[in-house]
């Protein structure tokens, strides 16, 4: 079950824009890089290390800082520990002309107190303390240093050209201190080492956290499962969702359901790993389907991607497919899956493979940018393909090194099996033959082996999936 306790131990930050106080902060940072801009164009250049030192790097920090808290301070306000520590960069290059080389013991004091503050100020921003006002101690501490700064250099005045950029900075920093709020407790919001598409599970065994870096490859970690359904209730079921006017409703519809209530009672079976690192989707099952617009040979075909949920029933699910689904065959071929292999198609093959490179770099560190996600069909969290609309048996379809897909399902067409029966009898049924193949990295057998269980006895009994779960189990932290 989930591990409230964990999760309840870290609270989360978050500023509003209709704050006004962020709007101040905003104002400060701002005109603290004009400032600073300004006053360098009227001393004129420096040298190479102090322009990037003393005003490139600040001015690019303090930028950074007002984007941050404007465009994702609602989720991701602990991105601002970022510029906040090329502020302390900023900071460190400052004493040397100052002080001396010579005087290292004063340097290494120098140094420790602004590795101090960046320490807390990620910490508190994280949200491992709830004492947001210990932000103050940060500031109040940079001022500090600041003044120090300038006495230590000669300048005597008040308010000088060089202590207005940082006194606007610090002044918007101590305004943004009373403008953070804290998001509800027991409600997941991005953190350190989570990625957009997935939160990650912190609190694995060790040998589970170990083994990625062991077994590399998705391929190479693979399980195959075959399993086979007895489909008369569920042949039962289909017809009567038909005369409810669900015409195009099948067992597809009916396996994704089922899927979806197995994640209900099993959710780490919605769990994907990248990077050597396993993480979950949550409650966003994101199922990946492959159409042609036409059943022959040389028609095309696309990948749809289809976002479920746990709570889903039958309906919804079938809802959701055939929206996806008449939107693909009811228009051109110029789906964002398909634009986005066009684009890459141009370019020229050594670029390309580089071009490759670069995204797998990018998705390896959870920097993939989360339109290309979306349209990614080797980024989900279940493929499955009916074999059957092709008239054949199922197939162990590969797992891609590309992306996180972890499990991908094939099932073949329906085929009547005659068994006998403990009294002798011999009575005909109906099967499926349905086979997985698995990412064993992000469950261990006995997990798998569970669902699959569960799998099975919803599958037998599918009228439960008309009605939403009585309760939805969450993964672990």
């Amino acid at each position: 079950c989930y591990n409230m306790a964990v999760m309840g131990k870290r609270v989360h930050y978050y500023t509003s824009l209709k704050n006004a106080l962020v709007w101040l902060m905003t104002l400060c940072l701002v005109g603290s890089a004009v400032t600073r801009i300004v006053f360098a164009c009227l001393k004129g250049p420096g040298d190479t290390l102090e322009v990037w030192s003393q005003i490139v790097l600040p001015v690019a920090a303090t930028l950074l800082y007002v984007c941050i808290v404007l465009f994702a301070g609602k989720e991701h306000l602990y991105r601002t520990a970022i510029p906040v520590w090329l502020i302390i960069i900023y900071y460190a290059f400052r004493p040397h002309d100052i002080i001396g080389n010579e005087n290292i013991l004063m340097i290494m004091l120098f140094a420790t107190v602004l590795f101090f503050c960046g320490v807390l100020y990620t910490i508190v921003i994280s949200g491992r303390v709830s004492k947001p006002w210990l932000l103050l101690a940060v500031f109040g501490i940079g001022v500090a240093i600041n003044t120090w700064l300038i006495h230590a250099n000669g300048i005597h005045a008040p308010i000088s050209k060089d202590l207005l950029p940082d006194l606007l900075l610090f002044s918007g920093c101590f305004v943004m201190t009373f403008a953070i709020r804290v998001h509800p407790r027991n409600e997941y919001h991005p953190t350190w080492g989570d990625r957009c598409d997935g939160r990650r599970v912190r609190t694995l065994s060790a040998m589970s956290q170990v083994s990625p870096y062991i077994m590399v490859g998705r391929n190479e970690s693979a399980n195959l499962f075959a399993e086979s359904f007895e489909i008369t209730h569920i042949d039962r079921y289909i017809r009567q969702k038909r005369r409810d006017g669900y015409t195009n409703f099948g067992i597809m519809h009916v396996m994704l359901a089922a899927y979806c209530r197995g994640v209900c009672k099993f959710p780490a079976m919605n769990r994907f790993l990248s990077g050597q690192k396993v993480y979950s989707r949550g409650d966003d099952i994101q199922f990946c389907l492959t159409v042609k617009k036409e059943m022959s040979v040389d028609a095309p075909d696309t990948v749809i991607k289809v976002h479920l949920n746990p709570r889903d029933t039958s309906i919804d699910v079938y809802n959701k497919l055939q929206k996806a689904v008449e939107e693909v065959k009811n228009t051109p071929l110029d789906s964002n899956m398909d634009n986005t292999a066009g684009v890459l198609a141009m370019i020229p093959g050594v670029i390309l493979k580089f071009v490759v490179w670069l995204l797998k770099l990018l998705d390896y560190f959870g920097l993939l940018p989360k339109f290309l996600l979306e349209v990614s069909p080797f980024h989900g969290s279940v493929f499955l393909t009916s074999m059957g609309s092709l008239g054949i048996p199922p197939i162990y379809h590969h797992l891609y090194d590309f992306g996180n897909l972890p499990v991908f399902g094939a099932f073949g067409c329906k085929r009547r099996s005659l068994e006998v029966l403990e009294d002798g009898s011999i009575v005909q049924r109906k099967y499926v033959d349905c086979k997985f193949t698995l990412d064993e990295r992000i469950v261990d057998g006995y997990y798998y082996a569970a669902f699959f269980k569960h799998y099975k006895r919803i599958m037998a009994r599918p009228e439960l999936l008309d009605n939403p779960p009585e309760e939805v189990l969450k993964d672990i932290d």
